[in-house]
């Protein structure tokens, strides 16, 4: 027999979470077959086999964590192990369907399994309330409840799992300091207006202003990369927890391939379909939390970036205006920056060039 194991998944991953085999010990496949979906700390991802042949030995279960290196799946080697994609003989009597197990795999939707995972709970010992069986959201919350009511604790896994360990590694490398403003947006402001591509855009221009903020620093070799492009990654709330998918190149495309890109990866970020390499690299963050709730926040700098900018929420205010008072709708801002390889005076001017973006009519 020979093994599979399971493959470098990039962004120095380590490993991944088994959430699903699509085949069964027995199983015929061929290359490039959905083979298992996997969690890493990103998103979901799925494997394809690297070869044709019959399955042996499936070596690792729904729910288990495997090393990349470790062996996933033994392929039997010989004569008959590899049935290329014709089962039987034309005009043969179809095979009979296998008999149903007597644990099979309970019903319910990529994010409801999402769900389960993160909550620790078992989908196998819960009965759906859903069409035919299927196990909801709502089933699994009560379950959590119950879970929380008989004072067990609920396991980190997935998304959250992988934002407690970057916010510990956080908090342990960045030197953080962190600088609010807040620009007029009156000129243009409506319910209607697409702040998002507003923001997007002056981060890119002030990018382009003050390039240190759009940079890698490496704290072991003190050394400091200032990147080429302008790779935003762009804060994303999904059941799962965090998630920051990368828009690439902002400073240097049209409005409407932007948004049309954006669109595309927060869809993605809340199915946990977004592909890896839409998370790796970004150089510089955007956090629009101000969508929900705040003003105001000295949000976390994730190394080896050096600045996350913060975007809070839009509300009239009285302010100096011709030389009297007027409500002007205002944007809060705020930038967070790692103070080792930032100057105070760089962020200053960073802010400056997105407040001076942010205010024009157009």
């Amino acid at each position: 027999m020979t093994s599979f194991a399971l493959p470098d998944l990039g962004e120095g991953l380590q490993e991944a979470e088994i959430v699903a085999w699509h085949v069964a010990e027995g199983d015929h496949v061929v290359a490039d077959q959905p083979l298992v979906a996997v969690e890493t700390e990103k998103a979901v991802v799925e494997i394809p086999s690297p070869q044709s042949g019959r399955i042996a030995r499936l070596l690792a279960k729904p729910g288990d964590r495997v090393k990349v290196g470790a062996p996933l799946v033994m392929f039997e080697e010989g004569p008959h192990a590899d049935a290329g994609t014709v089962v039987g003989e034309l005009g043969e009597k179809p095979p009979a369907p296998p008999a149903a197990t007597a644990r099979q795999r309970p019903l319910a939707a990529p994010n409801v399994r999402a769900l389960a995972r993160e909550r620790g709970i078992d989908l196998a010992g819960l009965t759906g309330s859903g069409p035919g069986g299927a196990v909801t959201r709502a089933d699994v919350e009560r379950a959590t409840a119950a879970q929380r009511s008989a004072g067990a604790g609920e396991p980190l896994k997935g998304v959250r799992r992988a934002m407690a360990i970057n916010m510990a590694r956080a908090h342990a490398e960045i030197v953080p300091a962190t600088v609010w403003d807040e620009a007029d947006i009156e000129p243009w402001w409506s319910p209607q207006a697409d702040v998002s591509l507003r923001l997007i855009r002056a981060i890119g221009r002030a990018c382009s202003a003050v390039p240190a903020l759009n940079a890698w620093f490496d704290g072991k070799s003190m050394t400091r990369q200032l990147r080429p492009s302008v790779d935003l990654g762009i804060a994303v709330e999904t059941e799962d927890g965090l998630i920051v998918p990368v828009l690439r190149d902002i400073a240097n495309r049209d409005a409407a391939g932007i948004r049309r890109d954006l669109d595309a990866l927060k869809g993605a970020a809340r199915a946990r379909t977004v592909a890896l390499a839409d998370l790796r690299d970004p150089t510089i963050t955007l956090s629009n939390f101000g969508t929900l709730a705040g003003r105001q926040a000295a949000l976390v700098v994730v190394p080896p970036q050096v600045a996350i900018v913060g975007a809070g929420r839009i509300a009239p205010r009285a302010v100096p205006h011709d030389g009297g008072a007027a409500f002007r709708h205002m944007l809060p801002l705020s930038i967070t920056f790692d103070h080792r390889a930032v100057t105070g005076g760089e962020t200053a001017r960073f802010l400056e060039a997105m407040i001076e973006d942010l205010q024009r009519q157009a």
